[in-house]
C-alpha cells in the first residue's frame, strides 16, 4: 500500500513540475495543493481574523488566499505564481467562491519579490530553499506583529514561534510552523 501511495504522489509531482516546464517555466517548487485541513489549521493558527490582509506566495489554485476572506474574514488576500495557469485556476476559484472582489492574483516570482510590507499575514508551501531565500526579504519588509506560516517546510534558521502537526485528507501528516515578526 505505502508504494502505491509513493508511486501516485510520484507521479503528482512528476505531471505538475514538467507540465509549467513544457511551456517554458522553470519552478522551484513543483505545484502540490495544500489539504483542505491545513489550509485551514495554517489560516487559524496565523489568527487570520477581520482586517487582515494575507499574501500567499506559491499561491497555485488560490485556496489559502481565498479561504482567508470567505472563512476567516480577512479584509483582503493577494497570491502570487510563477505559473499563468495556476493564475488563471486562482481566479476562477475565486469568482466561484463569491470573493473576487477582495483578492488579487498575479503572475511573478517570489524571489524577486522587493517587499510584502502591506500583508499582516504571508503563507508559504514552497521548499527549504526558497523559504531561505525569501526569509530576509520576509524579516525586513513585514511590520512587527505580522505572521508567516509555512506548511511542512521551516524557514531557514529563523525559530518558529509555534509547530503543530496536521492530518491531511489522506490522513497523512503535515507539519505548520508559525513565526511572528518581532
Amino acid at each position: 500500500m505505502k508504494t502505491k501511495i509513493a508511486n501516485t504522489i510520484a507521479a503528482v509531482l512528476l505531471v505538475t513540475a514538467t507540465a509549467p516546464a513544457q511551456r517554458g517555466l522553470k519552478l522551484d517548487v513543483p505545484y502540490v495543493p495544500t489539504p483542505q485541513p491545513v489550509v485551514e489549521a495554517m489560516l487559524k493558527l496565523a489568527d487570520v481574523k477581520t482586517g487582515d490582509v494575507v499574501y500567499d506566495l506559491g499561491c497555485g489554485d488560490g485556496r489559502i488566499v481565498v479561504a482567508a476572506v470567505k472563512q476567516f474574514g480577512a479584509k483582503r488576500g493577494l497570491g502570487i505564481d510563477l505559473d499563468p495557469d495556476r493564475v488563471a485556476q486562482s481566479i476562477e476559484n475565486a469568482k466561484k467562491e463569491g470573493v473576487a472582489d477582495r483578492v488579487e492574483f498575479k503572475q511573478g516570482d517570489v524571489l524577486k519579490l522587493a517587499s510584502v510590507a502591506d500583508a499582516t499575514v504571508v503563507t508559504l508551501y514552497l521548499s527549504p530553499s526558497v523559504n531561505r531565500q525569501i526569509a530576509p526579504m520576509l524579516r525586513m519588509t513585514l511590520k512587527p506583529g505580522s505572521r508567516v506560516v509555512s506548511h511542512d517546510f521551516r524557514i531557514g534558521d529563523w525559530p518558529p514561534e509555534k509547530t503543530e502537526r496536521v492530518k491531511g485528507t489522506r490522513k497523512d501528516d503535515h507539519v505548520i510552523y508559525l513565526w511572528t515578526v518581532k
